[in-house]
C-alpha cells in the first residue's frame, strides 16, 4: 500500500524580526511622547486654528496703542494751542504790572532821595545859624559840611590766599583769626588816624562822623549800617607827612603792621597833597540843653538837676 506524502502548506512562515529581541527600546523610540502632552498639543494646535494667530493680535494690540497716544498728542495739542492766547495775554498782563510797579518804586526813590537832601540842606542851615563861633567845628564833626586839603590815603585789603593764621594780636572771640579785614580791625585804623591828628575821615567813600559806627554782618564791614567792600581806602584829611608819621608810629599803626606780618593783610599808605571828602548822606543833630535845678520849699534853685 502506498504511502501519502504528506500536504505541505503554501505558506511559509514569517521571518523573525532583527529586533525582536530588543522590545523595550523600540517601544520608547515609538512612543517618545506621554499621551497626555501629546493630547495638549492637540488641544492647542486645535484652539490655533480656531483663533486668531498671534502674531496678528500682536500687530493689533500695537496699532491700537499707536492709534491711542496719536489721539492723546492731538487733544493736547489742540489745548494748547486752545490756552496760548489766555497765557501770553496773562503773561503780558504781568510783564506790564512789574513795569508799572518799577517805575513807581523810582519815582518813590527819587522822593525819598529829594526830601533826604533837603534835610541836610536844613540841618546844614541851622547848624550854621545856631552853631555860634563854633558852627565850622559843628560842621566838621557832623560831616554836614565837604571837606578839602592835604592828608593821607591809606588802603587795606585781605591778604591773597585769606587763610586762617595762628597767634596774632587779635585775640578773636567769634571770628577765626584769617587774613580777612575785620570791623574790629577797621575801628582800631580809624581810631589811630582820628588820635594822630586827622580833622576828617571816610572809608570807600563814606563819611564819617562823631557818631559813626562800624559793625560787622557776618564778614562783612558795616559803616553807619552800610555795607563795604574790600579794598577800603581810607582817606584822611590834616597835615599829611605829620599824620602819615604819628599813626605808623601809634598803638594802632603798629597794631595794622602786626596784621600785615602774621595774616599777610594788604596796606599801603601814601601822603596826598589833596583829599576831597564829601558831606555826609545823613545826618542826626542832637542839642542838650541845661535842666533847670530843682527847687527847694523856699523857691531858691540848688543847682542839681532832676530826671
Amino acid at each position: 500500500m502506498s504511502q501519502q506524502r504528506p500536504d505541505r502548506s503554501n505558506t511559509k512562515t514569517s521571518a523573525a524580526r532583527p529586533d525582536a529581541s530588543m522590545s523595550l527600546l523600540t517601544n520608547v523610540m515609538d512612543h517618545s511622547l506621554d499621551d497626555g502632552y501629546a493630547e495638549a498639543a492637540a488641544r492647542k494646535s486645535e484652539a490655533g486654528v480656531r483663533g486668531l494667530p498671534r502674531t496678528l493680535r500682536a500687530k493689533l494690540g500695537l496699532a491700537a496703542g499707536l492709534v491711542l497716544a496719536a489721539l492723546v498728542v492731538t487733544v493736547g495739542a489742540a489745548q494748547a494751542r486752545i490756552s496760548a492766547p489766555t497765557l501770553a495775554k496773562e503773561r503780558e498782563e504781568l510783564i506790564n504790572r512789574i513795569q508799572k510797579g518799577t517805575g513807581e518804586a523810582d519815582r518813590q526813590q527819587q522822593r525819598v532821595d529829594a526830601l533826604r537832601d533837603d534835610v541836610s540842606r536844613m540841618q546844614r542851615e541851622a547848624l550854621k545859624q545856631h552853631g555860634g563861633g563854633k558852627a565850622e567845628l559843628l560842621a566838621l564833626l557832623s560831616g554836614s559840611t565837604q571837606v578839602s586839603g592835604p592828608g593821607v590815603k591809606l588802603v587795606v585789603d585781605d591778604a591773597k590766599d585769606a587763610e586762617s593764621g595762628s597767634g596774632g594780636p587779635r585775640e578773636s572771640s567769634g571770628f577765626s583769626d584769617t587774613g580777612r579785614v575785620r570791623d574790629r580791625d577797621m575801628q582800631r585804623v580809624v581810631n589811630g588816624l582820628w588820635a594822630s591828628g586827622a580833622e576828617a575821615i571816610s572809608v570807600n567813600g563814606q563819611r564819617l562822623t562823631s557818631l559813626s559806627a562800624i559793625r560787622a554782618a557776618g564778614d562783612a564791614i558795616l559803616v553807619d549800617n552800610k555795607p563795604l567792600v574790600p579794598p577800603y581806602t581810607v582817606l584822611a584829611v590834616g597835615d599829611g607827612q605829620k599824620l602819615s608819621t604819628a599813626f605808623q608810629d601809634s598803638a594802632d599803626g603798629q597794631y595794622l603792621h602786626v596784621l600785615q606780618e602774621n595774616y599777610g593783610v594788604r596796606t599801603r599808605i601814601s601822603v596826598e597833597n589833596e583829599v576831597t571828602l564829601t558831606p555826609a548822606p545823613s545826618l542826626i543833630v542832637r542839642t542838650a540843653k541845661p535842666q533847670a535845678g530843682a527847687a527847694k520849699a523856699d523857691g531858691a534853685d540848688t543847682g542839681k538837676g532832676t530826671s
